[in-house]
């Protein structure tokens, strides 16, 4: 019987963001060949193991070592000695940087498998600038990395420029999601604790509810829009409390609805009538292409590859980033339009189905992980 293949995943946070759903995608579809361990260096974020199909070989290794933490030498190498007996190590985010520097100092020594790191873009604290100091470690952290993805053009550039590391290392590949469960009707009671009601509008979002998506701008932006249109916001974090108090604030509390996380977004997007983001920083966001996928007009801030990954009929609605007046008015059109939304949602559809459709990303990323390993195929 052949041995299944041991892969150990090393993540910023494994709540149920973009990235971590995108893990889940290829953990689920890789199957049962592969034994997975899933390690975060928040270890109480772990909600997207819930997304994982059950009867598939995944665990939380016990006692794995804090993944963040004081840099030290001897920390590096406990670090290095938990990654022994894999047969590929993969990292994702900033948070598992520390990893991939015990991995380039004490994976020769001790006999480590090849590494490659995932990079999906930057929480608030670098949203507005990179820090120099961070740029410089990864240069170091990554110089034995076999490869280094990312999802947009723009990580794509910082990777070979910034952080110097060599074009055929780095490998762009494009978010995916299996885009014919999207595009349906959806029930009126399909999300926790709201009822979508016959002549209400939706203007949705998915979201972690963290800084650096500034929903308190969407809350501003949205503010003006007619009261048959509700601000419905899916998704959980530390920002909740900012966003209703912002809400309060400007006399929408009534019109503002947080359901929660829930485990299947289709079921949130097929009750939107229009999406919007307003983040101060993303890459090549998952909930646009669902937005796409599902028939929707999008208005966003142009931050990462946004503004090209929509339609081109939708990228006049793709505002200047940070311009929250110009989003403002981006979602008052949209609003006022109900054949200019169903035009640009068709279109986004169409291009969704063409380029962001999961089993071309799962082809690419079984590809890459199997050139890696010198397989033919992976697993």
């Amino acid at each position: 019987m052949t041995r299944r293949l041991r892969v150990l995943h090393l993540h910023s946070t494994f709540n149920a963001g973009g990235k971590e759903r995108r893990c889940v995608a290829l953990i689920n579809r890789f199957g049962r060949d592969v034994d997975h361990a899933i390690v975060s260096a928040e270890p109480g974020s772990m909600g997207a193991m819930a997304l994982i199909e059950p009867g598939l070989s995944v665990h939380v290794p016990f006692g794995f070592p804090a993944l963040a933490g004081r840099w030290g030498v001897r920390r590096l190498q406990t670090l290095a000695r938990a990654m022994r007996g894999f047969d590929l190590i993969l990292t994702y985010n900033w948070g598992a940087m520390d990893a991939c520097m015990a991995h380039a100092l004490f994976g020769p020594a001790q006999g480590l498998a090849p590494l490659i790191h995932h990079e999906d873009g930057f929480n608030a604290d670098e949203a507005n600038g990179l820090k120099r100091s961070r740029n410089w470690y990864r240069r170091f952290a990554l110089a034995r990395a076999s490869a280094v993805v990312v999802p947009s053009t723009m990580l794509e550039g910082i990777a070979l420029d910034v952080w110097a590391q060599p074009p055929g290392k780095v490998q762009r590949i494009a978010n995916g999601i299996p885009t014919a469960r999207y595009g349906g009707k959806g029930k009126p009671d399909a999300l926790p604790r709201v009822i979508k009601r016959r002549d209400e509008k939706w203007l949705g979002t998915l979201a972690g509810l963290r800084p650096v998506k500034n929903l308190p701008r969407l809350v501003r932006a949205f503010a003006a829009m007619d009261e048959r249109w509700h601000l419905v916001i899916v998704g959980e974090g530390p920002e909740r409390g900012a966003i209703m108090d912002e809400a309060m604030r400007l006399d929408i509390g009534h019109r503002v609805l947080m359901p929660g996380h829930i485990a299947d977004p289709a079921q949130a997007i097929a009750l939107f009538d229009l999406f919007a983001l307003s983040s101060d920083s993303e890459q090549a966001p998952l909930s646009v292409i669902e937005a796409m996928a599902a028939g929707l007009a999008v208005a966003s801030p142009a931050v990462g590859d946004v503004a090209a990954m929509v339609a081109d009929a939708n990228a006049p609605f793709i505002t200047p980033a940070g311009d929250e007046a110009a989003l403002a008015a981006a979602l008052a059109a949209l609003a006022q339009d109900d054949g200019l939304r169903a035009r640009l949602g068709a279109a986004n559809q169409t291009r969704a189905c063409a380029e962001f459709d999961e089993a071309t990303m799962v082809a690419r990323y079984a590809a890459l992980y199997a050139r890696v390993l010198g397989r033919e195929a992976f697993p």
